[in-house]
């Protein structure tokens, strides 16, 4: 994980990357979510370049992270552990006791593997299978 450092970044900046993994055949400016303005934003950089990027937004002292992305040829080299590390501390540290996402059925082991674990709330999107996987704080 050389050269990797995290910052909080503006929602513009998430639009690209989210696109790029999460949904090829749309168009970027249809990343743009009403809930941008009221979430923390962050990504991951190796050499300055944007490599993966995450949402969080606070409900109480639940943290629902969003449109978690890692650049295809970034996966595999824990990236993605320490932007999830990262923002599960920044939870934490927030005051929160719990941190959540829908995970898509793709992700369900690395979310596990990470302390994570399914509620059973599955659901369709997109065409897309998710689960509601949480973590205690």
């Amino acid at each position: 994980m050389n050269n990797i450092h995290i910052e909080q970044i503006t929602p513009e900046l998430t639009w690209r990357l989210r696109r790029d993994e999460l949904y090829p055949n749309e168009m970027v400016h249809q990343m743009e979510m009403e809930e941008d303005s009221h979430g923390m934003h962050f990504g991951a950089f190796r050499d300055n370049q944007l490599v993966a990027v995450v949402s969080l937004f606070r409900q109480g002292q639940d943290f629902q992270f969003r449109k978690f992305a890692v650049r295809a040829d970034m996966q595999g080299q824990k990236i993605g552990e320490a932007l999830l590390t990262y923002v599960t501390d920044y939870a934490r540290a927030e005051g929160g006791t719990r941190i959540w996402c829908n995970a898509r059925d793709t992700a369900f082991g690395f979310y596990r593997k990470y302390g994570f674990t399914a509620t059973g709330n599955i659901f369709i999107r997109k065409g897309i299978n998710y689960q509601i996987m949480e973590k205690k704080l």
